[in-house]
């Protein structure tokens, strides 16, 4: 019953990458509860294989994200956040959509809670000691001069859907419309 749901709703088209072969329900993890359409979505093998093994994601594979993003289907938008949340960490178009992407908190947590941590890294800290994550919001704590950008980043600016890099002591964020580096120690969780 659940599959004839989902290729009613996605036109027997992958919902992540539109592809129209080897079609099957994958169930969002954690898995909490049975099957339902409003907890899986119908995906390709090859979305299926590169999203059992995140090191293997092939970054063009995933550029139909850019239409499945817009999705009005929760499942959907959850597996395209968590997709481009994976794909982020090397690719930068990755992280510009999820920049444009509108999703509601609640899905964005629970998109957040299969998305594979790296356990190698060292957490990202705010002023406070508090741990950063990819999408959090924060707040700086003073006036920063942004070098290249002719302007300065006010104190009590909100920066939202922050992404981590890979040094443990600095975020990416959008202020004022143009991407930049911010040191955490200058920063506040909200």
């Amino acid at each position: 019953m659940t599959e004839k749901t989902l290729r009613q709703r996605s036109g027997s088209k992958c919902e992540l990458c539109a592809a129209s072969d080897n079609l099957s329900p994958y169930q969002i993890p954690p898995v909490i509860t049975a099957a339902t359409a409003a907890n899986s979505v119908l995906i390709c093998q090859t979305c299926n294989d590169q999203l059992s093994n995140p090191e293997s994601m092939e970054p063009n594979h995933w550029r139909g994200l850019n239409d499945s993003m817009w999705s009005t289907e929760p499942p959907v938008q959850v597996m395209a956040y968590r997709a481009l949340s994976m794909l982020s960490k090397k690719e930068s178009w990755a992280q510009d959509l999820i920049d444009m992407m509108y999703i509601e908190e609640n899905m964005v947590e629970w998109a957040k809670e299969g998305i594979p941590e790296d356990s190698d890294r060292l957490p990202c800290r705010d002023s406070n000691g508090a741990v950063l994550s990819d999408g959090d919001t924060v707040t700086l704590t003073k006036d920063l001069v942004v070098k290249g950008a002719n302007f300065t980043a006010k104190r009590g600016t909100a920066v939202r859907n922050i992404s981590l890099t890979d040094n443990h002591e600095q975020i990416e964020g959008r202020v004022n419309g143009s991407r930049i580096v911010l040191l955490s120690c200058f920063l506040k969780k909200q």
